[in-house]
């Protein structure tokens, strides 16, 4: 199955789950925004390894999430809380911050805890979904060309847990076939350890050699270049000073700054943009659908953002004192704008029939 949508329309909606994750952090509504994206990878997954990472990363984002919890109840301790359970604790000297490891487990940190590591699984479900279901030679081809270097590095490093998992896979089938499909457990490790560093580097040594052979970042600095590259610097100097104004109580100064280093930075990446040529095979165009499935998804933020200044109090949920977290039908309705991929789901490629199949028929 292929995509039926634009590369950037996923881009869109993977940012505005991500979004709503922050403007909704509540432990129900991150579980709705889950089970969204599993959702999504099922249906618009291609069925490779990308699609496999899926549950890999939230496995991931489940053990941060755990060690998150553990280290905030160890060193966490308001005295005002429920008492768990009492470790034993130990106070740190001054030079390494002072601060007491172990002692009471509190009920409120603990969940607390526990809910702000569900929205960093909740972000990487997000964006495991869109590694999932995103073409990724059709992202490294809708980037700026300013940025197409950067692009094609964030694109390299997007495809490395799917990659390792198919080099996973394909280690072990290769293990039971030469042990005869038996399981011996007696250096398991090195024995399926070691092939996939090796596979690893072999294709990273690939891959440098074939974008050096194309010449990747080849070619001195042109006129352009140098213009972004002070129109760069320039940008940075005037934002910084900019953020110094505002600190400072300089309104009027911290905009015209602002204002100057948003403008300089347009530059950059214009001149950056027209110094490089990049021949494009076929691209695909952004279409009135794939603008529609991006509009709809942004609905979710949008209607977020409107319901926290409205002052809705099942958005943000607190520990103390403890109770389950709030849930209503406003909330939902903005998160089910995130289900606007399911509007076009991906026909399955047509079945090739086999030399057999065909004879009989």
């Amino acid at each position: 199955m292929t995509s039926r949508f634009h590369a950037i329309a996923w881009l869109i909606w993977a940012l505005a789950a991500a979004i709503t994750l922050q403007l909704a952090p509540s432990p129900l509504y991150v579980a709705v925004v889950i089970g969204i994206a599993a959702l999504i990878v099922q249906l618009h997954g291609s069925g490779g390894p990308f699609a496999r990472a899926f549950p890999v990363l939230l496995t991931l984002g489940v053990i941060f999430m755990g060690i998150r919890v553990a280290l905030t109840a160890a060193t966490t301790h308001t005295g005002i809380g429920t008492v768990l359970f009492t470790t034993p604790s130990i106070t740190l000297p001054q030079l390494l911050g002072g601060f007491t490891v172990g002692g009471p487990v509190e009920a409120e940190v603990l969940f607390l805890a526990a809910a702000e590591g569900f929205v960093v699984v909740g972000v990487m479900a997000v964006f495991g979904a869109f590694n999932a279901v995103v073409s990724h030679y059709e992202l490294v081809q809708s980037t700026p060309r300013a940025f197409y270097e950067l692009g094609l590095v964030v694109t390299v490093a997007l495809a490395f847990v799917p990659s390792t998992i198919h080099a996973i896979a394909a280690v072990r089938e290769a293990d039971r076939s030469r042990t005869g499909g038996r399981v011996v457990r007696r250096g398991r490790l090195v024995r399926q350890a070691i092939p996939v560093l090796e596979s690893g580097m072999e294709r990273a040594v690939s891959l440098a050699e074939s974008m050096d052979a194309r010449g990747f970042a080849y070619g001195g600095a042109s006129p352009l270049d140098r213009v972004a590259g002070w129109a760069g610097f320039a940008a940075l100097l005037a934002l910084g000073g900019s953020f110094v104004a505002l600190v400072g109580q300089r309104s009027l100064l911290a905009l015209v700054l602002a204002a100057v280093g948003t403008g300089m930075l347009l530059v950059a990446v214009w001149a950056a943009s027209a110094a490089r040529h990049r021949s494009r095979y076929r691209p695909r165009h952004f279409t009135a659908p794939d603008a529609a499935m991006a509009g709809l998804s942004l609905l979710a933020p949008l209607g977020m953002a409107a319901l926290s200044g409205w002052g809705d109090p099942t958005l943000i949920w607190a520990a103390s004192p403890l109770h389950w977290p709030g849930f209503t039908v406003l909330p939902v309705v903005c998160l089910a704008a995130l289900l606007a991929p399911l509007v076009r789901v991906p026909l399955p490629a047509p079945r090739v029939q086999s030399a057999d199949e065909r004879v009989e028929t």
